[in-house]
């Protein structure tokens, strides 16, 4: 294998697109040669992200017209491809450019899911269900042994992300009960994606905060449920609900399970910094909450547990920045996590603050 992959990226005028380039430019083993969209085909990458303007080669890169007829013509050109791409467009894509021999990165919901039933209940029917089988769910803390060699990578999405690593290590190590369990989000407007809408127009959130979705109708249900049984050993069923927050970027999750015997704050922290380790997770102590500008542009998560005597509930809190650790991040995360990399290789360890 090169020392150097050539890297490409299906959707890179869109937001978690964009925080790719910015992660790929700075990692030592990956270059960035080829970058494709559908909207913005044909324009600069310097033209639809700004922040581009005067980097070369970026700025002057031409956004291509990717079709899956040209996969052949892409697999000479890149070792890997990361889609950026709406759900089953992104299977599609993927399945072409698998198929001519590039290891592929997916950030969509397309391959997140094992079970075409669920998948096709949640999202309509699947292009390719015969892949499902092959992805590896890219959560490289729970899934470390089936990334090692992947070539077909299911990046996370966001509010997964920040469900099921707390509640994770409590349902492995048996905490808490796995019926019950209450998941209350919080995520920044970035997480609606780079197309506008009435719903994350500045006067319509800038001062506003909403549940939107709810009781079981958000389609990052299915996900969490599947990734928190997995964990348990046992079907896990939960109620999930989000909200739109007025910031740019974030997610902040707050979640309830019910104890069982012999179960305090400071078992629900071992229990997770066993499982985690000194990766790209972190526990707080005590007293200690986490906050979202603490992670924000980093690819680290922060966990924090509390324990409610007068109902016999724990809490678990997770912060992450949902574009990073929620996204592009972690889709790198699990892309050197297969190929034998250091995890935390090219990564933003270190918050933007404030």
């Amino acid at each position: 294998m090169n020392s150097v992959l050539r890297v490409g990226i299906v959707g890179a005028g869109g937001y978690t697109g964009a925080e790719l380039v910015r992660l790929i430019h700075a990692h030592p083993r990956l270059e960035l040669v080829w970058v494709a969209a559908a909207k913005t085909a044909g324009q600069r990458l310097g033209e639809v992200l700004p922040s581009l303007i005067g980097l070369e080669p970026y700025a002057s890169m031409v956004l291509d017209a990717f079709e899956p007829a040209k996969a052949a013509d892409v697999a000479a050109k890149v070792d890997v491809a990361f889609l950026a791409l709406p759900h089953a467009t992104s299977a599609t894509v993927g399945a072409a450019l698998l198929a001519a021999g590039v290891r592929v990165v997916d950030l969509s919901a397309d391959f997140r899911l094992r079970e075409a039933a669920v998948y096709e209940a949640a999202y309509g029917k699947h292009p390719h269900p015969e892949l499902l089988s092959q992805a590896v769910y890219g959560l490289p803390e729970l899934h470390r042994p089936e990334l090692n060699g992947a070539r077909l990578i299911a990046a996370p999405g966001c509010y997964p992300t920040s469900a099921i690593l707390p509640l994770a290590p409590l349902l492995k190590a048996g905490l808490v009960e796995s019926s019950g369990i209450i998941i209350d989000s919080k995520s920044g407007v970035s997480g609606a994606g780079k197309s506008p809408s009435a719903a994350t127009h500045f006067s319509e959130c800038s001062e506003g905060l909403r549940a939107y979705k709810i009781a079981g109708t958000h389609r990052h249900v299915p996900e969490i449920e599947q990734e928190l049984s997995l964990a348990a050993g046992t079907s896990v069923k939960v109620v999930f609900t989000p909200h739109l927050t007025p910031m740019t970027c974030g997610i902040h999750t707050t979640a309830y399970a019910r104890l069982k015997p012999g179960t305090t704050a400071e078992v629900a922290r071992e229990a997770a910094r066993n499982l985690y380790g000194r990766g790209l997770v972190t526990v707080l102590p005590e007293g200690k909450l986490p906050d979202t500008l603490w992670v924000r542009g980093s690819c680290r998560a922060m966990l924090a547990y509390a324990v409610d005597d007068h109902t016999d509930t724990l809490i678990a809190l997770s912060v992450i920045d949902n574009l990073a650790r929620g996204a592009s991040a972690q889709a790198v995360q699990a892309l050197n996590v297969a190929l034998g990399w250091a995890e935390d290789l090219g990564l933003p360890v270190i918050a933007t603050f404030p």
